[in-house]
This record gives C-alpha cells, structure tokens and sequence, in this order.
C-alpha cells in the first residue's frame, strides 16, 4: 500500500460521518463527503489541507482553486471563500487532512532555515497551491498514524508537525509560508487587519481605522489587502457579513430582514442587493431552500 491510499485508508477509519471532525491531534481536523456537495461560504483560517481522496474547490474572489491528492493548499491569512466538493462519491468518498498552520513555530523553523535569498517583494495571493512531495505525503501519514495509538500522541505529535512545517517552508512553492513566517512582512500585517475586521464587522468604519491596525498607509493598505484576499477591506466586510447572516438564517430560522441588521446592515434593500449578487437569489429564498437540503441530508 502506497503512502496516498494508506493516508486515505487511516482517514475513512477515523471518521465515518461526513462533515468536519476534530481529531484528537491538536490543530488536525478530518474531513469527510460522500458526494459533492453545494458551494458553501466559508471562512479558511491559516491552514494546510491534504486530500488524500476526491477534489475540492475553494473560490476567492473571482479565482477557484481547485486541489487533490495531488496538490496540497495553504490559506495564510483568514479569507472567507466559496468551498465545494467537486469529486467524492459513496465508494471513494472525499478525504481531507486539515491542519491549523502556527505562525510562530513557522517563524522560528524560518530562523533555523532561511531562504537562500531574501524576498522584500509584495505579500502574495493569500491561498497557494502546490505539488505534494512524498516527504510532505510521508509525514502526514505518519501523523494521521498516530490516532491509532492515541498513547503517542502527546509525544510524537508535536515533533510530526513540526516536520510538516518544515517540509512547507523548505519544498518547492513556498514563497506563501515564507511570508507568514516573517513577524514584519506585509502579510503578517495585513494578517493583523483581517483579524481586526473579523471583530468589528458588525460597526461602520473607514479605512484608515483599519490601516492604522496594520501599521501601513491608505494607499499601501488597500493595494496590499487587495493583492492577498483579491478583495478591497470594505469588500471583504461584506462577504462576512454575509456569510454570518445566511449562517443564522439557516441555523436560527430568522428573517432577511432581522439577520440583515444583526450583521450590520441598516438598509434591508441593500442587504438583499448584496445577498442577491453573492448567492444569486433574494436570501429569504436561499435560506428557505438550504434549510429544505439540510432537512433532507438530515432525513
């Protein structure tokens, strides 16, 4: 058995449900579809996921990603995105290893382990793609490994991701992770934005309030935000907002009207404009119609 299907082979026995599953590594969740699934709006932490089975799509902006066992993705920064599983079934169904990426172990391996030639350059696009190495498929297995004998995990765990950070920083296409190892990149700075903005995205503010958090000009700001979500900061604030109001609306049941103004919007008119233009139907249709889906995959 090769490295890949062993990988895909410890997935499917860790979990047999679909959905999202912490696992009891710390930082490393499973994740199972037995089908394709809908676009969904998602919010893509600092992150490495491993497919060892089936393909998935992320959309950023106007860009899909599209990943498999054969290309691993890294998210550097919090971006919210459309996911779908685009390749799965009830047989092979899609198997992903996701882990939480640290910074700061990222950095001090990146001190250990300097690139060969310094780069100064722009951030760049906040989600890479990049070919999987066996090294990277080898330590992953060894990893997801050690949910078979969970007495290990405290111990061995830890040295095992630290080789997965070691393998990202120093494989090939590994400018992203580079960035988020630098404490005073432009990344990192934009990386301290985006976190304030996840706080306040419910207030009105300008854009200065958020350029003064990262510590750079207007002008730098907006370029620089732009380059790495492919959104400008007040964009980016109404994908969230979005994203939280078809949440509650699917979840809680309440009206566009009232979810509208729990995520900071004053006007319903404009609530539903945006809406319409990201989901591509008025919300209290789409929020009807995924409640009707989650009924049925529940049933």
């Amino acid at each position: 058995m090769n490295s890949l299907s062993r990988l895909a082979e410890i997935l499917a026995r860790h979990v047999e449900v679909d959905g999202i599953h912490e696992s009891a590594i710390k930082g490393v969740g499973l994740i199972r579809a037995s089908a394709p699934t809908m676009p969904m709006p998602v919010v893509y932490e600092p992150t490495l996921c491993l497919v060892a089975q089936g393909r998935k799509q992320a959309v950023l902006g106007t860009t899909a990603y599209v990943y498999d066992a054969a290309k691993y993705l890294v998210a550097s920064v919090d971006l919210p995105v459309m996911g779908s599983v685009i390749e799965a079934s009830a047989a092979r169904p899609y198997l992903c290893l996701r882990l939480n990426l640290d910074t700061a172990e990222l950095s001090e391996l990146a001190i250990r382990h300097p690139a060969p030639e310094a780069d100064n350059g722009a951030p760049p696009v906040g989600i890479a793609l990049n070919k999987t190495t066996p090294e990277l498929l080898e330590a992953a297995v060894r990893l997801a490994g050690l949910l078979d004998t969970p007495r290990d995990i405290g111990e061995l765990a830890p040295l095992v991701v630290r080789e997965i950070l070691y393998r990202l920083l120093t494989g090939p296409g590994n400018g992203l992770v580079r960035h988020m190892a630098q404490a005073n990149s432009r990344l990192n700075q934009i990386a301290r934005a985006i976190v304030w903005i996840r706080a306040h995205y419910t207030e009105a503010w300008n854009i200065d309030d958020v350029a003064d958090v990262a510590g750079m000009s207007r002008s730098s700001f907006h370029a620089h935000f732009k380059a790495v979500t492919s959104m400008s900061p007040l964009e980016f604030r109404t994908q969230l907002r979005l994203q939280e109001a078809r949440r509650i609306m699917v979840a809680e049941a309440m009206d566009a009207a009232s979810a509208g103004f729990r995520v900071g919007y004053e006007s319903p008119s404009q609530f539903s404009r945006d809406y319409g233009r990201a989901f591509g139907m008025p919300p209290a249709r789409d929020a009807l119609r995924l409640r009707a889906t989650s009924a049925v995959a529940m049933g």
